[in-house]
């Protein structure tokens, strides 16, 4: 079946907030466990919720915790917030030629409007789905799932498209194609490890995958 559905997560796959993510990380742990953690330490927190991270580090403070990092991030988003070598054109592309596009994403809505609104990429997507909108994140087929119908789109038409194995585990829960970006923060050959059907090395190379010259 024809694809006619793109799905994207949004950090670290259309927008580098990398270095938000891992500031805002060594940020908060430095504000509890002062000098304990490293840039590498946090690697691993990129992905997860928050409440899921800092569950597994402190279960009594995690809201507290949260709530730090959230204030450092947006207080440092448009200064650290950049954007990837060719998304702009390609998803301006792909909205031009008429694919239904949605991101999928384990933010909270506020943020996820910062970002798009800062990259202008918010004009471009007609469906976005946020930790705010469902009971289950990524891996989970939820999320996929809910962008999937409120496209009006089936699993089979569409691809899912991250920097994290939970993206592709997420598109592949969902029953959809699924693209790993070369560009992960985490190393090419670790989202390659997690065998989605496409490798991305630019996010231009989606655009014959899908039949656009």
């Amino acid at each position: 079946m024809k694809i006619n559905t793109l799905l994207f997560d949004l950090d670290g796959t259309l927008i580098n907030t990398n270095e938000l993510i891992i500031e805002s990380f060594l940020h908060t742990l430095h504000w509890y466990y002062p000098d304990q953690y490293k840039r590498e330490d946090v690697l691993p927190f990129i992905g997860p919720t928050l409440y899921d991270t800092f569950n597994s580090i402190n279960a009594e403070k995690v809201e507290e915790m949260v709530k730090v990092y959230r204030k450092f991030n947006h207080e440092q988003h448009d200064v650290l917030v950049k954007e990837y070598e060719t998304v702009f054109e390609t998803v301006k592309t792909l909205k031009e030629k008429g694919f239904k596009l949605g991101i999928v994403t384990t933010k909270i809505r506020a943020t996820v409007n910062m970002g798009l609104t800062l990259t202008k990429l918010d004009q471009f997507f007609d469906v976005v789905v946020t930790l705010d909108d469902v009971e289950n994140a990524k891996p989970h087929p939820e999320p996929v799932l809910k962008a999937l119908e409120q496209l009006g789109s089936k699993p089979e038409e569409a691809i899912m498209v991250g920097d994290n194995h939970h993206d592709v585990e997420a598109g592949k829960n969902a029953g959809t194609k699924t693209a790993g970006v070369a560009w992960s923060i985490k190393g090419r050959d670790y989202i390659s490890s997690h065998n989605p059907d496409y490798l991305l090395e630019t996010m231009s190379d989606l655009l014959p995958i899908v039949g656009v010259e």
